[in-house]
């Protein structure tokens, strides 16, 4: 909204001072056209906003000018910066609105206080890229475009339209009755309801999104954390599912995750390695998850995968064997 793009252009000149069309425009993600017409809006309703040519010239603020904002104090605002911190700004298709969040938090301290709590913040770091074995996490990547009608069809209470690419199926729309939306893991999930039946959705396979006019059937009340609980214990205990205990070499640990249903359990192993206990579909899937890895994982459990993966070795190594 044009609103709250003023208040940040505000902030922005507030706390880092004079700054280029230009760089007001990367900043709020839209043209130097559009700011320069934000610019013009506020000297109309009465901010103190003045241009300065030349080389190191732009746009800034007359000195003392300040915004009521809700007051915060410094551990809240503490708790907000190290929370923005991460690599949270991508949950959910947020990422704008964590960083104008970000910005009037800042704003909100009193003065004396505002350096404090930023240089406070840095020193607490949530959720890097790697851990200490150098194991990158990669995040799942969502259109924002299919974001934001997710997202829109939770909050609203609407019926949503997905065009959903379920594994090893050509991709469907279907039409959900939206309950909440998960994070775990940099995996997003949209918990929702199909004809009355529950269904939980990755939201990397939604390839499209449409929220729907109509009311979505839905308890006004909900409590997400007792049913993603729920849900996971289902998922575990359906169907012809096979848990597996592994060791994998930690350069190829994100290839054995991208093929298992769920990851049960992780601890370093004593010779630099990783167990893992991981979730399959069936046997089958499970035999083939651990053969692309070839000799950079080892099935510890159970005995029967070990002894299909032992045989098709054998099998192979017949098959290439020396034929002089």
């Amino acid at each position: 909204m044009r609103a709250d793009r003023l208040v940040s252009l505000v902030l922005l000149l507030r706390q880092r001072g004079r700054m280029t069309a230009d760089a007001l425009a990367r900043e709020l993600e839209v043209s130097t056209r559009t700011v320069l017409r934000d610019i013009e809006a506020l000297s109309v309703a009465g901010v103190p906003v003045y241009s300065e040519r030349g080389r190191h010239g732009g746009f800034a603020l007359l000195p003392g000018f300040q915004i009521e904002l809700a007051g915060l104090n410094h551990d809240e605002a503490l708790a907000l910066l190290t929370a923005g911190s991460g690599r949270g700004e991508q949950v959910f298709g947020l990422g704008s609105a964590l960083a104008s969040a970000m910005r009037k938090v800042v704003d909100a301290l009193p003065e004396g206080h505002r350096a404090t709590a930023s240089e406070a913040a840095q020193r607490f770091l949530v959720d890097p890229e790697a851990d200490l074995l150098s194991r990158r996490v990669v995040a799942e990547e969502v259109p924002v475009t299919t974001m934001i009608e997710v997202r829109r069809a939770v909050l609203a209470g609407h019926k949503l339209r997905i065009h959903y690419a379920a594994t090893g199926r050509t991709p469907q729309w279907r039409t959900v009755d939206p309950i909440g939306l998960v994070t775990v893991r940099d995996r997003g999930y949209l918990l929702a309801t199909r004809s009355g039946a529950d269904r939980t959705y990755r939201l990397s396979r939604i390839l499209a999104a449409e929220q729907l006019p109509e009311t979505a059937q839905r308890p006004n009340r909900v409590d997400l954390d007792r049913i993603w609980r729920e849900r996971s214990a289902q998922f575990l205990s359906d169907g012809d599912h096979i848990t597996v205990l592994v060791r994998v070499n930690p350069a190829r640990r994100e290839d054995l995750l991208g093929t298992a249903l769920a990851v049960r359990a992780e601890e370093p192993d004593a010779d630099g390695w990783l167990r893992v206990e991981v979730t399959f579909q069936d046997s089958r899937h499970a035999e083939w998850a651990l053969w692309q890895l070839s000799t950079d994982a080892e099935a510890l459990a159970p005995q029967s995968l070990r002894t299909s993966l032992r045989n098709h070795a054998a099998a192979i190594a017949t098959r290439y064997g020396d034929s002089s």
